[in-house]
């Protein structure tokens, strides 16, 4: 029986044959097994260097330097970390976020709301981007901390965040961006973009689940306020003993994602557009997000009369989703399309289709066929 085609790569991916074969070199005796913080024997300085090297290897991906990156178990304790950590450090004032950012930021903000600090949460135009002079109008003089995606998570709409950047450095105020969906697949220059803290996540960029880690600029003050105590580990900023064949993981993934970044998004991109040519004359069908500025591997399409639940369970020979994996279980319309603009009977009426390293010309094909034969039998169906 054949499996599914997987086109839900911005959930999670794959690990690469070749990360997975550098973390299984990190588990066992003959390995760099051990604890990176015994530095009392051979086996925990192997340990460390190969830590500390994979610190490096990430750090490269985005224009860093090695001593800037704090290892978490994930971009949503980044995301944490850098909202909570950052106002709790200021005492008190405002925090700017976009209304469809990652529930990880969204969920953050609201907690810090309960605890009296102010919040604005900015809605993005119907293409899903966040503008610059929406930013701007928002600032107020204690603001203390912008937070704004680089890749949407569901329809893949780029923002501007140099530009973003570049104002909240000349205004002061601390700028931390969500790249999870923006590493491997677009640029990311922290010194460029002005970006003082950033949060990425291995397992969005064909790394191994449980690892990320949260930039933070040299220099930044306040610096966060740690969100996590034990042992005082990443410049006490994030306790814990770190586990060496996820850092190794990341390390290895970023390194692969920067060797690839010239070529491989314009493939995946090529990709998505033969899918979105191959069903975009279906009846009713209809592109959200923005038609240009979009991640690679991104196309969200709104079905017109269809129902997405139905839809999804028709199309058996895809795995794809309604939007994002954290928000799946919820029969509610994407909070994202909503605060777009879509209707939310397309909302709840729309699909997102997400590419990768390992999709094949082979399997889009067969996704637009499928695709083309399900629509069609449902809207004769219900005709």
């Amino acid at each position: 029986m054949r499996k599914p085609v997987y086109l839900d790569y911005a959930a999670t991916t794959p690990v690469d044959p070749a990360v997975a074969e550098r973390m299984a070199e990190c588990l066992t005796l003959e390995g760099r097994f051990a604890n990176p913080a015994s530095r009392s024997h051979l086996y925990g300085w192997q340990a460390e260097e190969a830590v500390e090297l994979a610190r490096l290897q990430v750090a490269e991906l985005i224009n860093a330097e090695g001593r800037e990156l704090v290892w978490t178990s994930g971009a949503t304790e980044s995301d944490n970390l850098a909202l909570k950590g950052m106002m709790q450090a200021s005492g008190s004032g405002h925090l700017v976020v976009s209304a469809i950012e990652h529930k990880a930021v969204l969920d953050a903000a609201d907690w810090l709301e309960k605890q009296g600090y102010a919040v604005t949460r900015l809605t993005p135009d119907s293409t899903g981007q966040i503008s610059v002079d929406s930013v701007a109008a928002a600032l107020r003089d204690d603001t203390r901390l912008v937070s704004i995606m680089q890749v949407n998570n569901e329809v893949g709409t780029l923002n501007d965040v140099a530009a973003i950047g570049a104002l909240c450095r000349d205004r002061g105020v601390a700028f931390h961006v969500d790249a999870v969906q923006a590493a491997g697949r677009v640029a990311i220059d922290v010194q460029a973009m002005n970006i003082d803290l950033l949060s990425l996540s291995a397992h969005k960029m064909y790394g191994p689940k449980g690892i990320g880690v949260l930039y933070v600029r040299r220099g930044l003050s306040p610096r966060p306020a740690a969100q996590i105590h034990g042992g005082g580990h990443e410049q006490g900023l994030r306790s814990g003993t770190l586990a060496t064949h996820q850092c190794v993981g990341m390390g290895a993934a970023a390194e692969l994602a920067r060797q690839r970044l010239v070529n491989e998004p314009a493939a995946i991109a090529a990709l998505r557009d033969r899918l979105w040519d191959g069903i975009r004359d279906l009846p009713g069908v209809r592109l959200n997000g923005h038609p240009e500025y979009r991640s690679c591997s991104h196309l969200n399409v709104g079905f017109a009369g269809q129902d997405g639940e139905t839809l999804l369970m028709a199309l058996r020979e895809l795995a794809v989703s309604t939007g994002s994996a954290c928000t799946s279980a919820t029969l509610e319309p994407s909070f994202v399309l909503r605060a777009m603009g879509v209707p939310d009977a397309l909302a709840h009426s729309s699909l997102r289709f997400s590419l990768g390293r390992f999709t094949t010309e082979e399997e889009i094909d067969h996704a637009i066929g499928h695709v083309c034969q399900v629509v069609t039998s449902l809207s004769q169906a219900t005709a």
